[in-house]
């Protein structure tokens, strides 16, 4: 079994800062990608930063400097700095990682998500 577990979200004020924390744990062989994606009511899930196991980074566009994606591989965990936060940053964020069980013989690889952790941003 394979868990990721997101933390961190809350109620801040716009201009402010959060910071979400996703720990994978179980049985992993290997985790190739770790990734925030969001979902605000009535939209679209968003990619809003991916980084690998190598430290390659990719944001979302509207991310533009305000976010900072970070990962410790001995721990399995990804992080999300977010400053500068707007209102419409208000979401449901959840976690992602694209990893190898120990059970996958042939070593491929799935994805995994969490639970969720909401993040609402007051005007």
């Amino acid at each position: 079994q394979v868990q990721l577990v997101e933390s961190g979200g809350g109620l801040v004020q716009a201009g402010g800062s959060l910071r979400l924390s996703c720990a994978a744990s179980g049985s992993i062989f290997s985790i190739n990608f770790m990734a925030w994606y969001r979902q605000a009511p009535g939209k679209l899930r968003e990619l809003v930063a991916t980084i690998a196991s190598d430290g390659r980074i990719n944001y979302g566009e509207f991310v533009q400097g305000r976010f900072t994606i970070s990962r410790d591989n001995a721990k399995n965990t990804v992080y999300l700095q977010m400053n500068s936060l707007k209102p419409e940053d208000t979401a449901l964020y959840y976690c992602n990682a694209e990893l190898i069980p120990t059970h996958s013989s042939q070593r491929y690889s799935y994805a995994y998500w969490g639970q969720g952790t909401q993040v609402t941003v007051s005007s």
